[in-house]
């Protein structure tokens, strides 16, 4: 069995969540409490599976894997039914963009260390770490949002659910609950919402997991 090292409220983590129930694969959870104790991703014992202190962590046999992307495609290379990536170099580089889009350029710019780093570290007050996360999530999906009205069918990519969807949902549940206005973005909450009727997302939302406060 597959062992997942994540935290309820990671986007990373709710990635491969994804991923795995969309691939109907069994994973034991292991909650990392980011919070909690100064945060359990600094904890010795974890640092020797994951010396980056994050999450998720992927453990398949031998194989301790870190970064959600790469979990992710590999994942799809070793488990290959249902596929997260398209047939054909053209799509499948689409999805690609699509999701580093979203996981290299949006999302370290307003994850919980960066947030804590602004208050703690720069004292910026709640309104002005608001006023950034909240920047930066508006110049992310008003890119994407373009991007789609060239790529989108059913979902980010064409008609079937790709990695780019399971990057996309995590990033819209944090402009939720920040409360970032989405109204601009019709193609952006239209496939979220498609997403979200499916049992894989359903499985794997925040609330639902094991962890979750």
């Amino acid at each position: 069995m597959l062992t997942l090292y994540g935290y309820w409220r990671s986007s990373a983590a709710y990635r491969v969540r994804i991923a795995c129930h969309h691939k109907g694969l069994a994973f034991e959870h292991r909650s990392v409490h980011l919070v909690r104790d100064g945060g359990e991703q600094h904890h010795p014992a974890y640092g020797v599976l994951n010396p980056n202190h994050l999450v998720p962590t992927l453990v398949d046999g031998d194989l301790i894997l870190n970064q959600s992307l790469a979990i992710m495609e590999y994942l799809d290379e070793a488990y290959p039914e249902p596929a997260l990536l398209p047939e054909g170099p053209v799509a499948r580089a689409k999805v690609r963009a699509l999701s580093q889009n979203i996981a290299s350029d949006c999302h370290p710019l307003n994850n919980l260390r960066v947030l804590k780093y602004l208050s703690g570290e720069l004292k910026v007050s709640e309104a002005q770490k608001t006023a950034w996360y909240h920047h930066w999530i508006k110049t992310a999906f008003e890119g994407l949002e373009l991007q789609l009205e060239q790529t989108a069918g059913d979902f980010c990519v064409g008609d079937e659910v790709t990695m780019a969807d399971l990057c996309l949902v995590p990033q819209v549940y944090n402009a939720e609950r920040f409360k970032v206005p989405l109204d601009e973005y019709p193609l952006i909450r239209a496939i979220t919402a498609r997403c979200r009727a499916l049992s894989a997302f359903e499985q794997a939302a925040p609330e639902r997991q094991p962890d979750a406060s």
